[in-house]
């Protein structure tokens, strides 16, 4: 690939001043890939390739000799790519011509390379985890108090790291931790306002309720789901853990029973994940804040993810529409 165009990030690939048809190169990881079969029994690759500003989808035909390399790669790879820029439904999907997944050596020897790769949340990683163990502190029950810090020994670190969604909302590394915190905080200023919910309960409820994804998902670079994760999913391996350690600090069983209905409720409808409706004073308030923050959090990624030139988004899924961008013109 000694003759091809200098690395593009993935935001200037998405740029206006990259002409359709413009050859590029860069390097990317395989975030997504999936084996899909075509109307005529052929398959194909639907890939989503990125680095830490943003990522892409586009399409690798069985007939293309692009085909085997890239799927015995998998997700997670690092892969040099090279191609011309096009767009499908107004959404920046370009042909690749040429694609060489890199080793671990090959990755180690590239000064920043992982840096440029792996997205990071705005606020400091180290910061977030000592304003988490303040609000595992300020749960004055003690019995859910030794509930909650039981199941942080036992996930340990991995809880700091981890991203929280393959694809939707805060799908970055600390982003599991960030989510949590921005919900602890929204818990804690809307308490006053529903005096009928259990501060300790609900806040309890929310430090705990997305624990089940250290154990879902997996994978350094590109996020995926564990055999566990496929299993069980993240809702019931979270309830597992706050039972096991609900049980261990001796937790009442009317409170051990509302916390488990928390957590297997929080995702809100049964068709998002959820094990059942929130049918508690404690359940609904999480279930709601869970929602406000990974809608936010979907807001927040495409705001700083935004193209300068383009006034909206690309569409989002999990908003079911584009997002306006372009910040709000200055008071005069």
């Amino acid at each position: 690939m000694a003759d091809a165009p200098a690395f593009l990030t993935v935001r200037e690939l998405k740029s206006p001043e990259l002409n359709p048809g413009a050859p590029f190169s860069a390097v990317l990881v395989v975030k997504k890939l999936q084996v899909k079969t075509a109307s005529n029994g052929n398959p194909f690759l639907s890939i989503e390739l990125g680095d830490r500003g943003g990522s892409f989808s586009c399409t690798v035909f069985g007939d293309s000799p692009l085909f085997d390399p890239i799927k015995t790669a998998g997700e997670g790879a690092v892969v040099r790519v090279e191609g011309r820029s096009d767009s499908y439904q107004g959404r920046f999907s370009p042909k690749l011509t040429k694609a060489l997944p890199l080793s671990e050596e090959q990755i180690a020897a590239e000064p920043g390379l992982v840096d440029a790769l792996v997205e990071l949340p705005p606020e400091n990683g180290d910061e977030l985890w000592t304003e988490f163990q303040t609000f595992i502190e300020a749960i004055k029950h003690d019995e859910l108090r030794m509930a909650v810090r039981g199941v942080f020994e036992e996930i340990g670190e991995v809880f700091r790291y981890s991203p929280a969604a393959v694809a939707m909302h805060h799908a970055y590394r600390h982003g599991l931790l960030e989510h949590t915190i921005h919900m602890a905080r929204a818990c804690r200023a809307l308490l006053p306002l529903y005096p009928e919910v259990d501060g300790d309960l609900a806040m309890a409820g929310i430090l705990l309720h997305d624990t089940g994804k250290t154990i879902e998902y997996e994978g350094t670079l590109a996020t995926k789901r564990s055999r566990r994760g496929i299993l069980q999913g993240h809702v019931v391996l979270g309830y597992q853990l706050a039972r096991k350690h609900g049980i261990k600090a001796r937790l009442d069983a009317d409170r051990l029973e509302r916390l488990e209905h928390i957590i297997l409720s929080h995702q809100g409808e049964p068709e998002w994940g959820a094990a059942i409706y929130a049918a508690t004073p404690e359940a609904v308030f999480v279930s709601m804040i869970d929602n406000l923050d990974a809608k936010m959090g979907m807001v927040q990624r495409a705001l700083r993810q935004a193209d300068p030139a383009n006034d909206f988004s690309e569409r989002l899924p999990g908003l079911s529409t584009v997002l306006l961008t372009k910040p709000i013109a200055p008071a005069e």
